[in-house]
């Protein structure tokens, strides 16, 4: 009988335990838990960026998205756009002095860009998304689409591509 009601007391000590502990960490930004953060660079909430935008003199943004993407969404005032499959071939063009933001969409991407960056010695502060800053408050610049070159405009670019020969 003694063993029995030890083993009680251990299974509802465990049960209520089990019943008390917090739930596990939700993923930031409202991921799903196939989002899971799997990357070494810091995914960054809205008030480390804007801490990172108050010292624009240190620091570089990396937008990792297609163009249709950037127009589409918005990114930061200023930023370099270089997708992902074109980042390993572009890292001479990339300032080693100052600290680098990579953007994408929700992150993910970014995450990735930022590992890749670290791995060849750039300093990274860290991965955010545009959409997730803009949904915590943060200010996204929105790009307009330039409109539908004309032939006018083609003329003018050829006849300048012309003079630019003859130099």
């Amino acid at each position: 009988m003694i063993k029995r009601k030890n083993f009680i007391a251990l299974f509802l000590s465990v049960a209520a335990a089990s019943a008390m502990a917090q739930p596990a960490a939700t993923p930031a930004s409202g991921a799903t838990t196939e989002q899971v953060w799997k990357y070494k660079t810091k995914r960054l909430e809205r008030k480390e960026v804007d801490a990172l935008l108050a010292r624009p003199e240190k620091l570089v943004v990396i937008d990792v998205r297609r163009p249709d993407e950037l127009t589409a969404k918005g990114s930061f005032p200023v930023y370099l756009n270089i997708q992902n499959k074109e980042l390993e071939k572009s890292l001479a063009y990339i300032p080693k002095e100052r600290v680098i933001l990579t953007v994408s969409n929700h992150a993910v991407r970014a995450g990735a860009a930022g590992d890749l960056l670290a791995a060849n010695g750039y300093t990274v502060a860290g991965a955010t998304g545009s959409e997730d800053y803009e949904s915590q408050g943060g200010t996204i610049t929105k790009i307009a689409v330039p409109p539908p070159r004309t032939a006018a405009a083609a003329t003018v670019t050829t006849a300048a591509a012309e003079v630019k020969k003859d130099w």
